[in-house]
């Protein structure tokens, strides 16, 4: 794949806390795929995105974004993704579609083109009822909704969530996983972490997996299979196998 090609396009990123978070890593993900990175607590998935998304400095390596080079125009890269994390961050007293209004605002997006964008996005993720309630009341997974709707309201090319469906209902995780899919079909690249690996099994395109700050393996679930040798073994069952031989190697 050449960069030309790719969504998100990682050399050699590298971050060390009190030892190598992510080591050297090299990724590259294409333009309207949904990518899902897998990994144990503390294999670098978190910190990886947060580089990516420019909320961590790395150590070194570099990072594109549809062409742009978001260590050196970290601006330019953020106009066109957005970053949920999995702890929403919204403003409790605004209420689900003042607050998409406002993130709006700070886009410089017409109020005329916001509004029923907001709206649209709002009642896709099942929020019609509550678009007036004040946001201190939601639970997690309300919010958390809330947060993905106003992290879509630029309608961003590049999409990076960190366990989006942490704490949301089956009904919940459904809304959210056909935006999402629906976003792929536009024409949208989305990477996401998740540790329900049957998400990762039947949304994504291509898998990753990484362990100490590694990606080592990747590929479509038919791809690690066949490398695997066994064309039944189920995702967690490798994810397991890859994990445990990751870590041995490093």
């Amino acid at each position: 794949m050449t960069q030309d090609q790719s969504a998100l396009h990682v050399r050699g990123l590298t971050k060390c806390f009190d030892r190598p978070a992510v080591d050297a890593l090299d990724l590259s993900v294409r333009i309207g795929e949904f990518y899902a990175l897998l990994g144990p607590n503390g294999a670098g998935k978190t910190t990886t995105l947060r580089m990516v998304a420019g909320l961590l400095r790395p150590d070194a390596g570099s990072v594109s974004i549809l062409g742009i080079d978001a260590l050196g125009d970290p601006v330019a890269a953020r106009q066109i993704m957005a970053w949920v994390s999995d702890e929403p961050m919204i403003y409790d007293k605004l209420t689900p579609l003042e607050y998409l209004e406002f993130v709006a605002g700070l886009w410089g997006i017409d109020a005329r083109v916001a509004e029923p964008c907001a709206h649209d996005l709002l009642a896709s993720l099942g929020l019609q009822p509550h678009l007036h309630q004040r946001c201190e009341g939601f639970s997690k997974g309300m919010r958390q909704k809330v947060a993905l709707a106003g992290a879509l309201v630029h309608d961003p090319r590049l999409i990076i969530l960190d366990e989006p469906l942490t704490g949301l209902d089956a009904l919940s995780a459904r809304h959210v996983k056909g935006l999402l899919q629906a976003r792929v079909r536009a024409g949208c690249t989305v990477i996401m972490t998740t540790h329900i690996l049957e998400v990762a099994e039947r949304m994504a395109d291509r898998i990753g997996v990484i362990a100490a700050g590694r990606l080592v393996a990747e590929g479509t679930l038919a791809e690690l299979r066949q490398r695997n040798g066994q064309n039944d073994i189920s995702l967690e069952d490798m994810f397991i196998a890859l994990v445990d031989a990751g870590a041995a190697a490093a």
